[in-house]
């Protein structure tokens, strides 16, 4: 049966609250919101307990859609226990100040404000945590995912049915059609295929960023999760300890209104790193992988500046040393644009952070060069003899990164 007002409830003293019949499923007896005789955040209500749904929104850039949705959630879950908890990384644009004003007046409204780190999934962990309700529902700000089925996915959840239940664009009667273009439909498509092949369970939209569960399966869920990427669904599926019971119900996902999308070809990236990260069980972290595969770009770049320099007469050594500096160059921008991107230099620090990545790249690259010629002086080709020396250089250039320049804020 559906949820309705329990824990948490509004009570306008001095009306005293009458009990509620009991469940028949056995659920613990819910008290009715008495809350609509004096208006939401008077000085004359009183609020006890929690609520029995929290509706978890992490948020970046969304400062034009916080009273939008607070509105569409107050119609969505009329009759329910609730509140909203909007996670903000810092956004530029004063989402959190929005998210503030409202709760000046409106108890339901929550704001956690992060500084010096983001990310989708961690994001959802923090505003998750900071709850005590018993169902925990999660939700972009952007208006696309439809808060009309947000009863429907918690009623599939309390019925005991499903440990997860997901609000899915790919069942019948759900529609993916708010995705912006081609290139998105795309990003996505690619993103459920290469879920679908590692799931344990059949999920029609691993992608998706519109779910709900029990509280206390997140908590026994949450010290194994990554906390990295913008898929977080997918995170709690592979990290549970036991298996995992899933319902899909069909949702729209509208086109966005406001603002706009953070789906790129990154956040595939990251996701495909997620991917990696579990098939490892762990023991590669994500950041690792990531750094890695930068790392590699940065061997690339460095043999094909070496060989165009060849073939333009230049000597090994001046070749070598012209394709380490560039590929120094391109490592920093995809470090911090990719493996650090939660940690991500900007405006000064992004120069002063480029300079202490030169000059600690130095070293390695004095490293790379120096294993480079001993490896070509051993009779070995130029292409061994680079690769080499550049597999020194990220592996000096990893120590450092992470504890001196994208160190935690």
């Amino acid at each position: 049966m559906p949820i309705t007002e329990s824990r948490g409830s509004v009570i306008a003293a001095p009306v005293p609250i009458p009990a509620a019949p009991d469940d028949q499923c056995g659920k613990e007896d819910i008290v009715p919101d008495t809350g609509t005789s004096s208006p939401p955040g008077s000085q004359t209500e009183t609020r006890t307990g929690s609520p029995e749904i929290t509706v978890v929104v992490p948020c970046y850039r969304e400062a034009a859609n916080v009273r939008p949705l607070v509105d569409a959630l107050t119609k969505a879950l009329a009759g329910r226990s609730w509140e909203v908890v909007f996670v903000d990384d810092n956004s530029p644009d004063g989402t959190i100040d929005q998210v503030r004003a409202l709760a000046e007046i409106n108890w339901r409204v929550r704001g956690i404000s992060r500084i010096g780190r983001r990310g989708l999934s961690s994001a959802v962990i923090e505003g998750a945590l900071s709850s005590s309700a018993r169902y925990i529902a999660v939700m972009d700000g952007d208006l696309q995912h439809d808060e009309t089925q947000l009863g429907a996915l918690i009623d599939a959840v309390a019925g005991g049915g499903c440990d997860i239940a997901i609000g899915s664009r790919h069942v019948e009667g759900g529609d993916n059609s708010g995705l912006a273009n081609a290139w998105r439909h795309a990003l996505s498509d690619g993103g459920i295929r290469l879920a679908q092949m590692m799931l344990p369970v059949r999920v029609g939209d691993p992608m998706s960023g519109f779910f709900a569960l029990r509280r206390d399966f997140f908590a026994r869920t949450a010290p194994r999760l990554s906390g990295q990427g913008f898929k977080i669904l997918m995170d709690l599926i592979l990290s549970a300890p036991g298996p995992v019971r899933v319902e899909e119900i069909p949702c729209t996902f509208r086109p966005r209104v406001a603002g706009e999308s953070k789906l790129d070809v990154l956040v595939l990236l990251q996701f495909a790193a997620l991917m990696l990260d579990k098939l490892f069980r762990g023991w590669l972290p994500i950041r690792f992988l990531a750094f890695a595969a930068v790392g590699a770009v940065g061997v690339a770049v460095n043999l094909a500046v070496m060989n165009v320099m060849r073939l333009a007469g230049a000597e090994f050594e001046t070749a070598q040393a012209t394709g380490t500096l560039i590929a120094i160059l391109v490592n920093f921008w995809l470090d911090n644009t990719l493996t650090y991107r939660d940690r991500r230099l900007r405006g000064s620090r992004l120069y002063g952070g480029l300079i202490v990545f030169l000059l600690v790249s130095s070293v390695g690259a004095w490293a790379n060069i120096g294993i480079a010629q001993l490896f070509r002086a051993d009779g070995q080709g130029w292409g061994q003899a680079s690769a080499a020396g550049a597999v020194i250089g990220v592996v000096w250039n990893y120590a450092v990164s992470s504890t001196l320049i994208w160190r935690p804020r």
